[in-house]
């Protein structure tokens, strides 16, 4: 572990800030790039990437700081103390979703659009934040055989990352052969939904909260089947747009 990258005097800089702010930087890099390939201004989408950091951030730590109260609240100023980490990504997630609605509603552009563009640069940030993660010590995994490389644990957050830029880039050869909007994003929640219900189960630091399951898994197993119902409901709108053209 090297929670501290670097140290200037009193100043400390921590290994997870550093890579959730590189990871942030290279995924603003392409999607810019990317933005005129699906109609986005590429302007606004550094604007939404911002709105997304910050409310994404908020949400991942009340939701964080809701599982771990009684922490909390014997100690209110550690609230506001994310150098070493302390984020729940589904509380992220619903709190970007949520900025997401109200900006598009604000300047009048297509949502789905967005997150389909989106879509494979969160998984790609994702992997940076998970090295992040390994760097700083937390979300590790359950203990590992005798002798093993990575020490006593199992190195869940470099499972995570590799996995995770293995959806990256399944999203983004996909995004070239998108149908219908909103499929690239709902395709998204499908694999990391499927991915994170898995990683659960090498995870030490959650505790088992209904029937052996962690809340991470709860909460993926509805996404998943959210994402499933939403995908197949648009689907099919396409294909019936589809058939109806073609007569």
């Amino acid at each position: 572990m090297h929670p501290i990258l670097l140290k200037l005097g009193p100043l400390n800089i921590y290994s997870y800030g550093v890579m959730v702010a590189v990871g942030f930087s290279t995924v603003a890099f392409l999607v810019y790039r990317r933005a005129s390939k699906f109609g986005v201004n590429r302007d606004m989408v550094i604007d939404y990437l911002i709105l997304v950091l910050v409310s994404g951030v908020i949400g991942a730590r009340i939701l964080y700081v809701f599982l771990n109260f009684g922490y909390y609240k014997a100690d209110p100023i550690e609230i506001l103390n994310l150098s070493k980490g302390g984020l729940v990504w589904y509380g992220g997630f619903i709190a970007a979703i949520l900025a997401s609605v109200w900006f598009a509603n604000k300047r009048r552009v297509d949502l789905w659009s967005i997150a389909d563009l989106l879509a494979p640069y969160i998984a790609l940030g994702q992997a940076f934040g998970r090295i992040g993660c390994y760097l700083n010590g937390c979300c590790y995994g359950i203990p590992a055989p005798e002798n093993f490389i990575f020490g006593r644990t199992h190195p869940t957050q470099i499972y995570s990352s590799i996995l995770l830029v293995i959806i990256f880039v399944v999203l983004l050869k996909w995004q070239n052969a998108r149908r219908f909007r909103g499929e690239i994003f709902m395709g998204y929640c499908i694999l990391y939904s499927c991915k994170r219900f898995l990683i659960e189960f090498m995870r030490g630091d959650n505790p088992r909260i209904f029937l052996g399951l962690t809340i991470s898994q709860l909460v993926s197993a509805a996404v998943l089947i959210a994402a499933l119902c939403i995908f197949k409901i648009k689907a099919d709108e396409w294909k019936r747009k589809v058939s109806a053209g073609s007569k």
